[in-house]
């Protein structure tokens, strides 16, 4: 795929990939995921100095005016260090919907999110919805000068550190109907807001949070009031397309420390990766990343031309295949390593957990083969 990369997409993997060889070590890592952010303050300082944060805005609203593929290109070196940093929760999830929306308060918000000054996050999920975009329960209720929010959203990732909360709650039609959704900037200190933080099984941090008679005003309205579904949809289905540029990062650095294990580790006198049943197994996993960079590349790279059904399919497709290859190169990567694959101290362990999670945000593999069935017609 390099070869394809202008100068600047060059650049910038350069930068990217530099920035995780030489200050996100593993133990460097370690010590963000057990501080009581559980990220890196400092680090997120930096991608805005390095221009990361606003890769992807347009450049009439001050940003670089990048699209999909420079973000895949962050994203994928990301996965290769486990970046515990919400980018995607900031970044690629909120970013998308503010520019999408555009206006003066969601301009104000982009500007502050490319200097990094605002953290946010995408308060959607809720404890019954699973992977239905459509079931929203949560209310927001016309009151007055504006609409009280009522309900729960149940893992929000980066929702414990996020400056601002973007909400979708009901405001008309039925619990699962694809109208009556709209979209919310709520300030979490607002009263009748609580949030329970915690930290999710692959170091990531994610919250609870509860709206109880919140009161906003109009002005808070993202969008068009009951049309929010469709930006929520495209916004998650890009968002799905860069995970799995994560995994193919991820995947790259468990092949990669699994093929130097077998090389190291000694057994009747000789390496085990002397041991061709092995090396057929590495050879499997080795082709399982391979298979899914290059179709989550050529999605990224296509992305920003397609039309909503082709996204629709793409991130479906994209999805399967990373979700069918995450399984099968984590769990192969821990059980070559033996039993202390699983252990805390061995960094292999935590890439299985983060390949893992990532098969099931926003739908796993199995999920995503019978979506693209549904969208192919077949």
């Amino acid at each position: 795929m390099e070869h394809l990369l202008n100068e600047e997409q060059r650049l910038l993997q350069e930068s990217a990939d530099r920035f995780v060889r030489d200050a996100y070590g593993f133990e460097a890592r370690q010590a963000l995921v057990r501080s009581p952010d559980g990220f890196g303050r400092d680090n997120w300082r930096r991608f805005a100095e390095l221009g990361w944060l606003g890769v992807a805005v347009p450049e009439n609203m001050g940003g670089i005016g990048g699209g999909t593929a420079e973000l895949a290109l962050l994203m994928e070196a990301f996965g290769k260090g486990l970046v515990v940093e919400p980018f995607l929760a900031t970044v690629v999830l909120c970013g998308d919907l503010l520019a999408r929306c555009g206006g003066e308060e969601p301009n104000a918000l982009l500007q502050e999110m490319m200097a990094g000054e605002r953290l946010m996050a995408l308060a959607h999920a809720e404890p019954q919805s699973r992977h239905c975009l459509s079931d929203v329960a949560s209310t927001a209720t016309a009151s007055g000068g504006g609409f009280r929010l009522d309900g729960t959203k149940s893992l929000v990732f980066g929702g414990d550190a996020a400056d601002t909360l973007i909400v979708t709650a009901r405001t008309g039609e039925g619990r699962f109907s694809e109208a009556g959704i709209s979209l919310f900037l709520v300030d979490p200190a607002l009263p009748g807001v609580a949030r329970r933080g915690f930290r999710t099984q692959d170091g990531q941090r994610a919250a609870e949070v509860i709206f109880e008679d919140v009161a906003v005003g109009y002005e808070a309205m993202l969008g068009q009031l009951d049309s929010a579904f469709h930006l929520i949809e495209a916004a998650i289905d890009r968002a799905t397309v860069l995970l799995c540029a994560e995994a193919a990062g991820a995947m790259e650095a468990a092949v990669a420390m699994t093929g130097e294990y077998l090389k190291t580790r000694e057994q009747f006198g000789r390496p085990i990766g002397d041991f061709q049943v092995l090396q057929h197994r590495l050879v499997e996993m080795y082709m399982a990343h391979q298979m899914t960079r290059a179709l989550v590349f050529r999605a990224a790279a296509a992305w920003d031309a397609m039309d909503d059904g082709e996204r629709r399919r793409t991130a479906a497709a994209v999805k399967a295949q990373t979700g069918k290859a995450a399984r099968l190169v984590g769990q192969e990567a821990v059980q070559l390593h033996g039993g202390m694959g699983m252990t805390d101290e061995m960094a292999v362990g935590h890439y299985f957990k983060r390949l893992t999670m990532i098969d099931a945000l926003y739908g796993n593999a199995a999920y995503h083969l019978s979506r693209f069935a549904e969208e192919a017609g077949t």
